[in-house]
């Protein structure tokens, strides 16, 4: 990336995608492998798995409360959150028989309770109203339906008035669900709300902002008062307000809640004080498999074969002629999960550069392992080793899993148009000949990459140079509806209500550009093998969310650029962790915080002022801090606040978010995600 000199320009071409254009070597079974000493794992913090069970149980009650067998229809959307709190074996034990999607159309129903699980949205109570009203006029044999719906997280009045103006509310009964946060790992959680940022920031919805109030509000009844909540922007600021209302004028469950012991602090950041970071392309692993395969509830569909051998199609005879015979493969829904598997845990924050130089060594490693069965002499060697080949035969398997997964990602960066994008949006957040980048965008359009590669960029190129020309913004817009289509106009609309596609110079200048030098958003030799600072997760470009909670929570890492404390020298020895320091708010950065738009939130909350100070790190302690995303968070920053974690002794990050997202989601979401088809006069 570009050096932060105070120089007029900076004094070297960018880090380029030279390092992924070279494919990360495939895993071997030979050679030596570099020695690197990882650092110590981060200490565990509150068990959320708590608010797992919290949610089951909320289930489970719901479901017993009403009597008999039932028929549940689900929304499709809860269907994949719905997984990682409970199975389908539970829900058979309360006495669920038959389960469909929530879409319209008539009821085929038989057991005697209806019930809907979904969101509390106007298109639902519609077709629910509807399927009521059918069932009614074509009565089920055994007699007369009991109707529930179960809404989640709550009811709401809205839903309420449609169901009354349908006709249907005194045939009905509302209740609620109430899934909140669901542990995705130990250390992340998410409400898995699909859209937030169109809500709240182009529609001004601010219903999002009070769901996460109240998920907010059963952590502190698990965990403890947040005794600080810090924040950054308009959102972040409406929702630390209603966390305080809960507290302070709430139901007596929450004016009760005694200050945390595990956690010191609570940072909010809404997404928009940072829409540059989820417009770059991820370059964790985990990010890129989310760019470019997907992950959705955290299960991504693949290739059965990548999991069992024995799954893969029969090679195609000789005699083959035409591909029509070719057997199409079913893709599998597969967990990524690292409680399940270990090497994910271990790969899936490095930068993709160095995941398969990491799969060769566990591939040596698994070989040697192996081998060793030649040499066992005694029984009792025998029998230990039969004891671990279970946990081999595992690894194995993971090993074919993410290889697998290596292999499909590393011809995307072989790509002109891969490559030529991402050393676009490198030039770009580092300021380097930001104007030339336009042209190589326009080329990617006219080859017709997906149009979100595209305009990702190029909203990039706004938000990092302050608006683009007018005349040259107009010629893009123009060429943009031509070579994608027209049904895209609402989206360029969206966009620039969002301020996210402007012409220079703009109404509201774009803080980005005062801020790259001030927040050291571009760091120059990035090691991807041994990072030293979270840069790493984009090759060069720390995201400014991220160096936002640096500001609070590792203020040396910004003033003077390194993290304090012994490096090992090169020597393989563990190096020394320097201890976290205690929250004290944005002090140092006042005029950063006044320099990006929205509100800056600093509050304390005490509780009963006879009770303790809050804990603070010690030698022999580690206090969590929670980041909360409003509007999401993508994979890079969960990467990169993991890796914060590993680096002071005596603090940790809990992430919290409304939902996981990605460039290309965030996009999608401000426009029509499909063509609306014309219709065709008769003549």
């Amino acid at each position: 990336m570009a050096s932060t000199s105070s120089s007029p320009g900076p004094s070297r071409l960018p880090r380029q995608a030279a390092h992924l254009n070279q494919p990360p070597p495939a895993p071997s079974t030979s050679g030596d492998s570099e020695s690197i000493v990882p650092p110590p794992p981060a200490e565990k913090g509150p068990d959320v798995g708590l608010l797992k069970e919290l949610a089951k149980s909320a289930l489970v009650e719901s479901l017993n409360d009403i009597q008999g067998a039932k028929t549940l229809i689900l929304e499709p959307a809860l269907a994949g959150p719905l997984g990682l709190v409970t199975e389908v074996a539970l829900l058979k034990h309360q006495a669920v028989d038959k389960m469909f999607w929530l879409e319209p159309g008539p009821l085929n129903v038989n057991a005697r309770n209806v019930v809907w699980l979904c969101r509390p949205k106007m298109e639902f109570m519609t077709i629910i109203a509807e399927q009521i009203r059918a069932q009614q006029k074509n009565p089920s044999s055994s007699g007369p339906l009991m109707y529930t719906i179960l809404l989640v997280p709550r009811a709401t009045e809205l839903c309420r008035k449609v169901l009354e103006d349908q006709g249907v509310a005194g045939d009905v009964t509302i209740s609620e669900f109430k899934l909140e946060f669901i542990p995705m790992e130990d250390d992340l959680l998410s409400l898995e709300m699909e859209d937030v940022a169109r809500d709240v920031f182009l529609h001004g919805d601010d219903t999002p902002i009070y769901y996460s109030s109240l998920a907010l509000m059963t952590f502190q009844r698990a965990f403890g008062l947040f005794p600080r909540i810090l924040g950054k922007g308009d959102g972040a600021k409406k929702l630390a307000t209603l966390l305080q209302r809960h507290h302070t004028s709430g139901s007596s469950q929450y004016r009760e809640i005694e200050p945390s012991e595990q956690v010191d602090s609570l940072i909010v950041l809404d997404r928009s004080i940072d829409w540059v970071t989820p417009m770059c392309t991820q370059l964790t692993y985990e990010g890129m498999l989310d760019e470019f395969v997907g992950i959705n509830n955290s299960h991504i569909e693949i290739d059965p074969a990548l999991i069992d051998p024995s799954q893969a199609p029969p090679a195609p005879s000789p005699s083959t002629s035409n591909l029509a015979s070719t057997p199409i493969t079913k893709k599998r829904k597969h967990h990524l999960s690292s409680q399940k598997d270990k090497l994910f845990m271990d790969i899936r924050d490095l930068n993709f550069a160095v995941v398969g130089m990491r799969l060769s060594k566990v591939a040596r490693r698994l070989e040697g392992d192996y081998g060793g069965v030649k040499n066992l002499k005694s029984v009792s060697q025998m029998k230990e080793f039969v004891g671990k080949l279970g946990g081999l035969q595992s690894e194995q398997q993971s090993l074919r899993l993410h290889t697998g997964l290596t292999e499909l990602l590393m011809p995307i960066t072989r790509t002109d148009e891969f490559n030529k994008n991402l050393e676009a949006q490198q030039n770009l957040v580092a300021g380097y000949d930001s104007q030339a980048q336009l042209p190589t965008l326009e080329d990617l359009m006219y080859q017709q990459v997906p149009w979100q590669t595209v305009i990702r960029s190029v909203i990039l190129m706004s938000l990092t140079t302050g608006g683009i020309k007018p005349k040259n913004l107009e010629s893009f817009k123009r060429d943009f509806l031509q070579v994608y289509g027209y049904h895209h106009l609402p989206l360029l609309i969206a966009l620039q209500d969002l301020n996210l596609l402007v012409r220079s110079p703009p109404t509201n200048p774009q803080p980005f550009p005062s801020l790259r030098k001030a927040l050291r958003l571009i760091v120059d030799d990035i090691n991807d093998a041994a990072p030293n600072d979270i840069s790493y997760v984009y090759s060069g470009y720390a995201p400014l969310s991220i160096r936002l909670v640096q500001c609070v929570t590792q203020k040396n890492v910004i003033l003077s650029g390194t993290v304090s404390g012994d490096e090992d020298g090169g020597l393989g020895k563990q190096r020394v962790l320097p201890k976290a320091h205690p929250i004290v708010g944005w002090k140092g950065f006042e005029d950063v915080l006044a320099s990006i738009p929205g509100a800056t939130v600093d509050v304390r909350q005490r509780g009963d002022q006879t009770r303790r100070e809050p804990t603070v790190p010690s030698d022999d302690r580690t206090v969590t801090t929670v980041v909360f995303f409003l509007g999401g968070c993508t994979y890079t920053e969960i990467a990169a606040l993991r890796w914060m974690s590993k680096q002071t002794k005596g603090r940790r990050f809990l992430i919290a978010t409304t939902g996981i997202i990605n460039g290309n989601s965030l996009v999608e979401s401000f426009g029509d995600k499909a063509p609306v088809p014309l219709k065709q006069e008769s003549s």
